[in-house]
């Protein structure tokens, strides 16, 4: 499948790039884009979630009731989980949320990932392109003249460039990665694909690695 290239401006160059199929065009597998966007979201989960067990509440351990004849559920002390203000029952502790993947999967998963992206008309590549300054404006002037000020972006850089990330970085709807730090959940998460001459080299030799 051929794209054609865009500089900032949103002119288009004249010039076409060719996907690879095996990256760009495969038969996307839902199953591994919901693994790996479920191993992204627990890995940036905290885990500190914490409740109080009975033995753990500060409470008389005076016994309140009789042990039997009362007619409800059995009581020892004034922390039992049967009472307001008592501990809970097998309540939350401190863990760890983040589960291994294998590469292939995780792989597939960009693979797919990318493939919905061209399959809907939403990739744009762009030239290779460096801002001499970090300004809002002049990524502002980008969007705009691709026609995607209104959607949300994903800009895919060969290599970092601190201007182009500050420069994107006030803005809300807009994310800047290397081609190096893609992950499925952001692809997925944004309408409007934007990728740099350069990082499709990149993207198709690390997938295809």
């Amino acid at each position: 499948m051929e794209l054609s290239v865009y500089n900032i401006k949103g002119e288009d160059t004249g010039k076409k790039v060719v996907l690879n199929e095996s990256v760009f065009g495969i038969e996307p597998n839902d199953h591994a884009l919901y693994l790996s966007v479920k191993q992204y979201m627990a890995n940036g989960r905290q885990g500190t979630h914490k409740s109080k067990e009975r033995s753990e509440i500060s409470g008389s351990t005076r016994k309140l009731i009789r042990q039997k004849g009362g007619g409800g559920a059995r009581r020892g002390d004034i922390n039992s989980p049967v009472l307001v203000g008592g501990g809970r029952v097998f309540g939350p502790k401190p863990r760890d949320y983040s589960f291994k993947l294998n590469k292939k999967v995780k792989d597939l998963a960009r693979k797919s990932a990318l493939s919905y992206k061209v399959k809907d008309n939403a990739m744009i590549v762009v030239e290779d392109f460096a801002f001499e300054n970090p300004k809002t404006k002049n990524f502002v002037q980008l969007i705009d003249s691709l026609k995607i000020a209104d959607k949300k972006v994903l800009l895919i850089v060969p290599e970092n460039n601190n201007f182009v990330y500050l420069s994107a970085r006030n803005l809300q709807r807009v994310k800047v990665l290397t081609a190096s730090e893609l992950n499925t959940y952001a692809v997925l998460d944004a309408t409007s694909l934007v990728v740099t001459e350069s990082s499709l080299s990149i993207l198709e030799n690390n997938l295809n690695a």
